[in-house]
């Protein structure tokens, strides 16, 4: 089968294309020929020997890669809730070794839910790392409650997009941060306020809030303290709390967090059902094959980038 291997730690351009045995599966697995694979910064920043690589350098080989989307042509013999033919989807060993980034994947059958037939494989592999990010950070770690208000930073982007149409669903008040160009794509998610942080500093445009899902870091986090209230919650996504930073925030009564997605099969059944019925929709910026994986990569790498980039197979 065609896959992608990381020779090396120089970014996007470390990846080569080569041929590998098609894998075999366990008791609990499911063998999925992939139709789509949904890519993140967490796969750009491992190519840069950040991210997991960590985790992943002994491996060998090193396949990349977390987010599928494709058909099972083979189950487990302890696997019940999936047959051959079933169309499927998930994000696949994170923080692991997911070995997504080729034409079939070994996955665990419990890191995978039904793809609906409302969307398309490309759909749906954008709706993996992101939209499971977006869920346990909003229903998992913060339990989001109506009337509360939610600040998402970088609203327009991958784990973004999904936190707002998530965090409208859940009855809350979100304000949404982004340039100005992407302002209507922001309100079009579900956001009531937009705030285009180039013309003005967000703690200065935003009322206290109950929740900062921060995608963004740096200093966005340590500014972010001043819009939460007290007993209020600071989530980071990218990046954990420094020392300086966690005693603020409990200086002022704030809950912060940094905070890292697992595979979970039942939170993506629950995404699944929201796909299905419209409450939650995916917005692929860009499809490009799989030939061209290091380059979709590089479009996830420039930041700029309005919902999810995927590569076809």
């Amino acid at each position: 089968m065609n896959a992608f291997l990381l020779t090396g730690t120089t970014g996007p351009a470390s990846l080569q294309a080569t041929t590998l045995p098609t894998p075999t599966i366990g008791p609990t697995d499911v063998l999925v020929q992939v139709k789509a694979i949904g890519l993140n910064p967490v796969d750009v920043k491992t190519t840069h020997g950040k991210g997991v690589y960590g985790r992943l350098k002994d491996e060998q080989p090193l396949v990349p890669g977390w987010d599928i989307s494709g058909t099972v042509t083979q189950v487990g013999a302890e696997v019940t809730q999936f047959s051959v033919g079933d169309d499927v989807f998930g994000m696949v060993n994170f923080p692991g070794h997911g070995r997504a980034y080729a034409q079939y994947v070994a996955a665990p059958a419990a890191h995978l839910a039904r793809k609906p037939a409302a969307i398309s494989h490309e759909e749906a592999a954008a709706a993996t790392l992101a939209a499971l990010t977006a869920w346990q950070a909003l229903v998992t770690k913060a339990n989001v409650q109506p009337g509360q208000r939610v600040l998402v930073h970088a609203a327009a982007g991958g784990v973004g997009h999904f936190a707002v149409q998530l965090a409208k669903s859940l009855g809350a008040y979100v304000i949404g941060t982004s340039s100005a160009p992407k302002r209507e794509f922001v309100l079009s998610l579900g956001a009531d306020e937009h705030v285009d942080y180039t013309q003005v500093p967000f703690e200065e445009a935003v009322s206290p809030v109950d929740l900062v899902l921060d995608t963004i870091g740096g200093d966005t986090m340590a500014r972010s303290l001043d819009v939460v209230k007290p007993g209020g919650t600071l989530i980071s996504i990218p990046s954990g709390l420094s020392p300086d930073l966690t005693e603020r925030a409990a200086a002022k009564g704030i809950h912060g967090y940094f905070f890292l997605v697992t595979s979970d099969g039942q939170h993506m059944q629950q995404l699944a059902e929201r796909l299905a019925d419209g409450r939650l929709q995916a917005h692929v910026s860009c499809a490009l094959p799989f030939a061209r994986l290091p380059e979709a990569l590089r479009h996830v790498e420039s930041g700029k980038t309005q919902g999810k980039v995927v590569v076809t197979l």
